[in-house]
């Protein structure tokens, strides 16, 4: 960046006039410089890359869906209802249509469903914690901790997470549930329609076993 000036006065005969000066300041290299660091911090701040999640869905092939069922313990089973106002409640295995009780109410804070799906998954957890310190301590391959960790979560001993969704549930509630499977390690999660056998319970429920008593009377 530069700066002219130029003075201008009359030295001819007489007392000179007061001088005038005139400043002139040349912006080109500020420009010249404002452009090289647009380019440098777009050549060098990273963007923001989109966060995927893998979700496993039911198959269209119900000889393949009734074969995996069959392989799922009713006991490995966690069924979760995402309801109306953030309202979040499971059952685990076969749920008693005639108990409403069966149907439990949880939240989607951590000491609510992380907290259950931690105390169903404690082992694997254990397992995968200990593979990300060999992982920082460099006894192990980024590659080798990765098959390591999608083997453990896969075990067969491991539950299996059934989410269904109410048409009042929100799309976050979904993704709240989602995230607990990831950081519970959960492997084996899937996503299924609400089926009537479900709002039943729902509704029992909140009648506290109200729906179950009209069957028994009739």
């Amino acid at each position: 960046m530069s700066a002219e000036v130029q003075e201008s006065g009359n030295k001819k005969g007489g007392k000179g006039k007061q001088k005038k000066m005139t400043v002139r300041v040349d912006f080109t290299p500020m420009v010249d410089m404002n452009m090289l660091l647009i380019t440098f911090f777009m050549l060098c701040t990273s963007l923001s890359k989109p966060q995927t999640m893998e979700i496993s869905m039911p198959s269209n092939d119900k000889d393949i869906t009734e074969e995996q069922q069959t392989k799922v313990k009713a006991s490995q089973a966690i069924t979760l209802l995402l309801g109306s106002e953030d309202k979040l409640y499971y059952y685990e295995g076969e749920p008693d249509y005639k108990d409403y009780s069966s149907l439990k109410q949880t939240t989607y804070k951590p000491d609510g469903l992380r907290a259950l799906l931690l105390k169903r998954n404690r082992e694997a957890v254990l397992k995968v914690n200990d593979l990300k310190q060999q992982k920082l301590n460099l006894k192990i391959s980024a590659d080798e901790y990765n098959k390591q960790v999608a083997e453990i979560k896969n075990g067969k001993d491991t539950p299996v997470v059934i989410i269904k969704a109410t048409d009042e549930s929100t799309y976050k509630n979904l993704i709240d549930a989602l995230d607990e499977m990831q950081i519970c390690n959960i492997g084996k999660y899937v996503i299924v329609d609400i089926v009537d056998a479900d709002k039943f319970l729902l509704k029992n429920f909140e009648t506290q076993g109200g729906l179950s008593k009209d069957i028994a009377e009739q």
